[in-house]
């Protein structure tokens, strides 16, 4: 078995860094890096990609709704052009900061409600999925496992890399539990552990009701703006090496 464990990063802004970044960099195979929309700025953008590429962890652009007041957590309404075009900025930028550092951008995941809006929503799927493929590099595309975002990758010809989460809830048809909810987080490392470990070695994951939902696990998402990220992937990594499950970049 193998699985990619990576971590939203560089989600701080000016002089407030958010998360622990430095301390998750051992525990990780692929980082994605915030481009600026809903958090992070260029020296920021900058000093991640540094961190990433000394630790030789894989690369990705984590694209936002421009909502740095709701930490791109919000559902903006843009057509699917805009969005096309804010993915299309967002990759380049961040793309071009890989470049001057020496390193090449692995993949593209985007965030927040830009993120579960294109798990639904077709046209908005489309629309990244499309500015993923015209930004180049061969860039792959990480999307919600059984989602519209891993279909339109695929349909646009790119390699896509089904996710899954373990400090999230999942509801019955397979969506993860909405952040309104009281019951949209996992609380628990031991919690955290059961679930990576099912998803990972039996493919499937129990919803809130109790219904045993299956799903592709290619890549698990380790949020590191969570209160306890840092514990969550230390005890999420020893669980994988200690039932032989292969960590590495997709």
């Amino acid at each position: 078995m193998i699985i990619d464990l990576n971590c939203d990063m560089g989600e701080g802004y000016g002089p407030w860094p958010m998360g622990d970044d430095p301390g998750l960099m051992q525990y990780i195979t692929s980082a994605n890096i915030a481009c600026g929309f809903h958090a992070g700025d260029p020296v920021i953008m900058r000093d991640t990609v540094r961190l990433v590429l000394k630790h030789h962890v894989a690369i990705g652009a984590h694209p936002g709704f421009p909502d740095l007041q709701g930490f791109g957590r919000r559902n903006l309404q843009m057509s699917p052009e805009e969005v096309y075009a804010m993915t299309l900025y967002q990759i380049g930028a961040l793309q071009a900061i890989v470049q001057a550092e020496g390193g090449t951008l692995h993949h593209v995941k985007p965030h927040g409600a830009l993120y579960n809006m294109a798990a639904k929503d077709r046209k908005l799927a489309d629309a990244i999925a499309r500015a993923t493929l015209h930004a180049g590099g061969k860039l792959v595309l990480y999307g919600l496992s059984g989602s519209a975002l891993v279909e339109a990758g695929q349909a646009a010809g790119l390699r896509t890399a089904s996710e899954v989460f373990a400090d999230r809830t999942y509801q019955d048809d397979g969506s993860l539990t909405p952040r309104s909810q009281a019951d949209a987080l996992v609380q628990t490392i031991d919690q955290a552990v059961a679930q990576a470990l099912q998803m990972v070695q039996q493919q499937r994951v129990v919803s809130t009701s109790g219904k045993a939902v299956g799903l592709v696990s290619e890549t698990l998402c380790l949020h590191g703006d969570g209160a306890h990220a840092l514990e969550f992937a230390q005890a999420i990594h020893a669980a994988f090496k200690a039932n032989a499950v292969e960590m590495r970049a997709f």
